[in-house]
């Protein structure tokens, strides 16, 4: 279910090349980084992103693109929901293979 535009959230989809979860930074490419998404500041340009995810779904460089909501701290970005969490981790079932896998360096 895709989240109303409000601020604090990030546009996420999976990129159609290889099907990896992106979110889309705020010099407009993408990120396998949760950390290098853009973070709407303002409902409207919640709005503005949907719009992009749209464009971009259309040059075929992503597919679903949706918003979803994030909290922001001293500590940098999560996101709120379980489904989100689990996206962002990368695949669950072995610590060895996905982002969890990188070193901790990337996605700074």
């Amino acid at each position: 279910m895709a989240l109303k535009p409000q601020p604090d959230t990030i546009l996420t989809a999976n990129r159609l090349d290889d099907g990896a979860v992106v979110y889309l930074t705020r010099a407009g490419g993408w990120s396998e980084w949760l950390e290098d998404g853009e973070v709407a500041d303002s409902e409207a340009r919640a709005v503005e992103l949907l719009r992009l995810g749209a464009a971009l779904v259309a040059a075929r460089q992503v597919v679903d693109p949706y918003l979803i909501a994030v909290r922001r701290d001293g500590y940098g970005v999560e996101p709120l929901g379980q489904r989100e969490i689990i996206r962002a981790k990368g695949p669950s079932i072995r610590r060895d293979l996905g982002k969890q896998a990188a070193p901790a360096t990337q996605g700074s």
